[in-house]
């Protein structure tokens, strides 16, 4: 996939814009926010979402990642596994910072729902991660290597 630094960056933004927003409509479901919430409010919980996720992505959830992703397939040639090792690898670290952020947000604007963060964490996490793999494998992630290759990929080759 990406193979210089200016890919990875366009690689990330793409998929970040298209996990963000698919993960903030399913976390407005999950918080009833719909109807309670303006669009310019929904529009800026995007964005902010959106940008603490391309820092995560770019300097501390994407290189970990991918070196374990790499250690954990080194003795393999089959794209398919390192794809999948790296698309899990980074779902699993997105996932937790994602839904540090969501509870910091959340105790921001309503306070403490219980007395155990630790339990409220897990049930964050393990509700998006549910939902995080599965997208960002079956839909969101060919949709974003498709695109990637067919017009960064080739676009960055024909100018060379």
């Amino acid at each position: 996939m990406p193979t210089t630094r200016k890919e990875s960056l366009y690689f990330g933004l793409i998929m970040c814009f298209g996990m963000v927003l698919f993960m903030t409509f399913y976390n407005f479901y999950l918080n009833d926010t719909f109807g309670h919430i303006s669009l310019l409010g929904g529009i800026t919980d995007f964005l902010i979402g959106f940008i603490v996720a391309i820092i995560l992505d770019l300097y501390l959830v994407g290189p970990i990642a991918k070196k374990i992703a790499f250690k954990l397939t080194a003795n393999t040639s089959n794209v398919l596994f390192k794809v999948l090792t790296i698309s899990t690898c980074m779902v699993i670290g997105m996932a937790f910072f994602m839904s540090i952020y969501g509870l910091l947000t959340s105790y921001l604007h309503n306070g403490l729902y219980s007395n155990s963060v630790l339990n409220q964490f897990l049930s964050v996490f393990g509700r998006n991660f549910i939902v995080a793999l599965p997208l960002q494998i079956i839909i969101i992630g060919p949709i974003v290597r498709f695109l990637f290759t067919k017009f960064i990929k080739t676009s960055q080759n024909n100018l060379v």
